[in-house]
């Protein structure tokens, strides 16, 4: 009797086992499924570029790396809080979007200040804080900045801006002046020893940009979309869910639309696209939990009007697409 009570005991409990067993592999399964990011901005935060924080002696010169292989010298004593200068530890905080995914993935773009596409030769954003809170954005003397070339030849500097107009949205305008004289800043740069590098007054966003298709003659694209399921993305999609930008065909341009033309249209700035160029429109959304995603390969021509349909995709899917841009 005691056997038999044992033996239907182990069976209970290996049926509980493997009852649990596959409890944790549907699980398991149903996560890999399921689309981490509810919203635009989620996704931004979550696939972007990630904050570096790198904690320094601001009496010091100090030289560092980030993860992507930009280089940063900081002279010593370069920080001001309040216009006070800055002595002790300051935790630097960075960004790199150094690939056409980075940019993208961050919600970011190319856009130059009038509307024009660049090709960017890569971008960062630096911020630097004492005890929690921003040193001033004007330096006291200039840093010194090299981001990884990937191609030969002359590029140009740039500062970001994340308001373009009335729109909370992402453009590269000449670098303002630093009103604390700090050096100047050099406009332009070579290509030396694998780097772009160029003194920088002021943090914030930094591009190593030139302008694209420079002398191609110019047009307005106007792109409208068939199942959008919200409202066009603003900056790092702090605000709606779509995004639509063009991309280049063998260039790091990410041409960013937002400028509406209808309640589901998008157009580039006026005459600011160039015509004859080869490359790919591309629109997601993500909108409570749901992606949506479309793409369209075509050359630009004159007063050129696309129509995108989105359809319902997933997280991973819209991660390759984006991901597989590097090399287009």
């Amino acid at each position: 009797m005691m056997r038999t009570l044992n033996l239907k005991n182990t069976l209970t409990a290996m049926a509980l086992l493997l009852t649990f067993t596959a409890f944790l592999q549907a699980c398991k399964k149903d996560k890999s499924n399921r689309n981490s990011a509810s919203n635009a901005k989620e996704f931004t935060a979550l696939f972007g570029p990630q904050v570096q924080r790198i904690q320094i002696n601001a009496s010091t010169t100090n030289t560092f790396t980030l993860q992507g292989g930009t280089k940063v010298t900081i002279p010593a004593g370069a920080f001001k809080k309040d216009g006070n200068t800055v002595t002790g530890t300051v935790m630097i905080s960075a960004r790199e979007f150094l690939k056409r995914s980075s940019v993208i993935f961050g919600g970011t773009n190319t856009n130059h200040i009038s509307g024009a596409p660049l090709m960017s030769d890569g971008f960062i954003y630096l911020s630097a804080s004492v005890n929690g809170n921003q040193v001033d954005k004007a330096l006291s003397s200039n840093i010194s900045i090299a981001i990884p070339a990937k191609r030969s030849g002359v590029t140009q500097i740039w500062e970001g801006i994340e308001q373009v107009g009335n729109a909370n949205q992402m453009a590269w305008q000449a670098p303002v002046r630093n009103p604390n004289g700090g050096g100047g800043i050099k406009l332009e740069t070579g290509e030396v020893q694998g780097f772009y590098n160029f003194d920088m007054g002021n943090l914030g966003w930094i591009n190593c940009d030139v302008f694209y298709a420079y002398t191609n003659p110019k047009t307005t694209t106007r792109v409208g979309l068939v199942n959008n399921p919200g409202s066009f993305a603003t900056f790092m999609g702090l605000t709606g869910e779509t995004f639509v930008f063009f991309c280049a065909k063998g260039s790091n341009v990410v041409a960013q639309l937002y400028n509406t033309d209808g309640p589901n249209a998008v157009k580039s700035y006026d005459n600011m696209m160039p015509i004859g160029v080869q490359g790919k429109y591309v629109s997601f959304s993500i909108k409570d939990g749901k992606y949506y995603y479309a793409e369209l390969e075509t050359t630009i021509t004159a007063d050129q009007q696309v129509t995108l349909t989105l359809t319902e995709t997933n997280e991973a899917t819209i991660q390759q697409v984006i991901n597989s841009l590097d090399n287009y």
